[in-house]
């Protein structure tokens, strides 16, 4: 039987990833955007067009990307599990004594495997998941397609729009015009940081490594699309 408190905990964290990952491709995207604008010397409301479209657009597809790659990986551990069931309920001695030699094989005694082995075979689910991570290394719990999603567009939207938040503030403060591209930036290292040194939560690195790697990452792309403006805007 399924733990639900394991299968909470384990669809948190996918959506602990769908938010940080969806959130640092937002925010890259659209500073990406916003700072090839800037080198082009296009007007703010072109600015404002481009990023917010470029937001929504790339937005939607992550989150159907997301969707489409949940859904199918749902797809496969199900079929995976059909294939097993069916596998044990007609090579029920087989899996056994596969599932033996490979206890053994990793530095189990024979008896203590035959008694690991006879109890787990005792209940079909836990057998059956253990069969399915001694085959394929996983033993995945289902996740929510459309949450995942949701969770991937709102966080991309959500972040995304930091790079523009100044030049939507300077359509009523014009005195913010002057030096909106670099409060943007400012802006946009912080989250960028911010984003980063989160993401080494899951991936298990130095916070501080993370925080500055991602910061490099959103410059570079930053630095790269505010040449190619200014080499197409002089043409």
């Amino acid at each position: 039987m399924t733990n639900p408190r394991k299968k909470m905990q384990n669809n948190n964290g996918k959506y602990i990833k769908s938010i940080v990952y969806g959130g640092l491709d937002g925010i890259v995207t659209t500073f990406a955007v916003v700072a090839g604008s800037v080198g082009g010397e296009l007007a703010l409301k072109v600015i404002l067009i481009l990023g917010f479209s470029n937001l929504l657009a790339d937005g939607f597809s992550m989150a159907v990307g997301d969707y489409l790659s949940t859904k199918s990986q749902n797809e496969y551990e199900k079929m995976i599990r059909q294939n097993e069931q069916l596998e044990i309920a007609t090579h029920h001695e087989q899996e056994v004594k596969r599932m033996k030699e490979s206890f053994v094989d990793q530095g189990v005694e024979k008896e203590d495997a035959d008694l690991i082995v006879k109890t787990l075979a005792k209940y079909e689910e836990p057998f059956i998941k253990q069969v399915r991570k001694e085959k394929y290394g996983t033993d995945s719990v289902e996740e929510l397609p459309l949450k995942n999603a949701l969770a991937t567009f709102l966080s991309f939207s959500l972040f995304g729009v930091v790079p523009l938040l100044t030049y939507v503030f300077s359509l009523r403060l014009p005195i913010l015009i002057q030096n909106s591209f670099l409060i943007a930036s400012i802006l946009t290292g912080i989250t960028l940081f911010i984003l980063g040194a989160v993401k080494s939560k899951i991936n298990h690195s130095n916070w501080l490594k993370s925080g500055i790697e991602m910061l490099v990452v959103g410059g570079l792309a930053a630095v790269v699309a505010y040449v190619v403006g200014v080499v197409l805007g002089n043409i």
